[in-house]
């Protein structure tokens, strides 16, 4: 995927200022502050919310060009900052709502289960009854399911607890290894390090940084300068 000159806006409040990067293969992250527009960039990757303009192109299409539905069709999935699941829903009717029973698909449903054990014990549990470490696989499993080639998370650490987080880690990297392509949006610096070996620091609206993932680990001042505070 490669973005150029990506501006987005809400109105007359303009919230990205040409921003330009590219993904390849490997995982990239973008960490920053609150507020600096890192859950813009996913808005708009997605079609989902802003006015944009520049390119955003992915496999000869201009993702700019189109809206949500055309764009998840193009292969782009999202989890959501918040996770974003129906309470009223059980784990099985939240992936089954996007199981479309074509054959040969990399993601099914027992595949799902198979990448998150709990869910499958939890499968005819509400939404609502889920911690939020299972909301957060159930989420993950529901952009699965769609069977991306692309898959974006914003903020897919929040709130959870240490032990939870690390099993995250361990999840999306081999999500990343299974071949889908990642760009992963997080203010936890060590998450964002563990899973993409490079980052993008985001300062008001505008790419600060880019930067191996190693490289900002280890210069506190760095971190201090773009981020605010240290590692969390």
């Amino acid at each position: 995927m490669k973005i150029t000159d990506l501006r987005a806006s809400y109105g007359a409040s303009q919230v990205l200022h040409g921003i330009n990067f590219e993904i390849g293969t490997e995982p990239v992250g973008i960490v920053g502050r609150n507020g600096m527009g890192k859950t813009t960039v996913c808005a708009a990757l997605t079609g989902m919310g802003p006015r944009v303009s520049g390119q955003i192109e992915w496999q000869g299409q201009d993702l700019s060009t189109m809206n949500s539905t055309q764009i998840a069709r193009a292969g782009i999935a999202i989890v959501p900052q918040g996770r974003r699941i129906f309470k009223s829903l059980t784990v099985e009717e939240h992936l089954l709502l996007v199981d479309d029973k074509a054959t040969g698909k990399r993601w099914t449903i027992p595949g799902i289960y198979e990448l998150f054990p709990r869910l499958a014990e939890r499968r005819k549990n509400y939404a609502n009854q889920l911690s939020g470490g299972e909301q957060q696989m159930l989420a993950i499993g529901r952009a699965l399911m769609r069977q991306p080639s692309f898959l974006i998370l914003d903020e897919p650490s929040e709130g959870l607890a240490p032990v939870i987080v690390q099993r995250l880690v361990d999840v999306l990297n081999e999500i990343s290894a299974s071949g889908i392509k990642m760009l992963i949006v997080e203010q936890n610096l060590r998450v964002a390090a563990a899973v993409a070996p490079r980052l993008l620091v985001m300062v008001s609206g505008d790419i600060a940084l880019d930067i191996p993932s190693a490289q900002l680990l280890e210069d506190e001042a760095m971190q201090s300068q773009y981020l605010g505070v240290g590692q969390h």
